[in-house]
């Protein structure tokens, strides 16, 4: 089976940052993409970055230039690294990826993060 764990969520302060990691299991798990997306309350969940490659990635436009996405070589794990935190930013994260080789998608529990003004 293969689940996503995700990790380093919590309180953090406007301005301040929070890193934000995801991982595979088992660990031989690799993804042809992985991502993070977010749902706050009363919202829909939206996408936050994907990465397919170290030159490949996407990002929401609210998140741009604050939030950087990263991923192991094999994509078994991936990182947020968010920056500048707004209130605006207060959501459940939740990690994303697609089998390299099945193509079959899998999502982590998620993980509350929650940014004070």
């Amino acid at each position: 089976q293969v689940q996503l764990v995700e990790s380093g969520g919590g309180l953090g302060q406007a301005g301040g940052s929070l890193r934000l990691s995801c991982a595979a299991s088992p660990s031989t798990f690799s993804a042809s993409a992985m991502g993070w997306y977010r749902q706050a309350p009363g919202k829909q969940r939206e996408l936050v970055a994907t990465i397919i490659s170290p030159g490949s990635t996407n990002y929401a436009d609210s998140v741009k230039c604050r939030f950087t996405i990263s991923s192991d070589n094999a994509k078994n794990t991936v990182t947020l690294q968010m920056n500048s935190l707004k209130p605006e930013d207060t959501a459940v994260y939740y990690c994303n990826a697609r089998s390299r080789y099945t193509y079959k998608v899998y999502w982590g529990q998620g993980t509350q993060v929650t940014v004070s003004s």
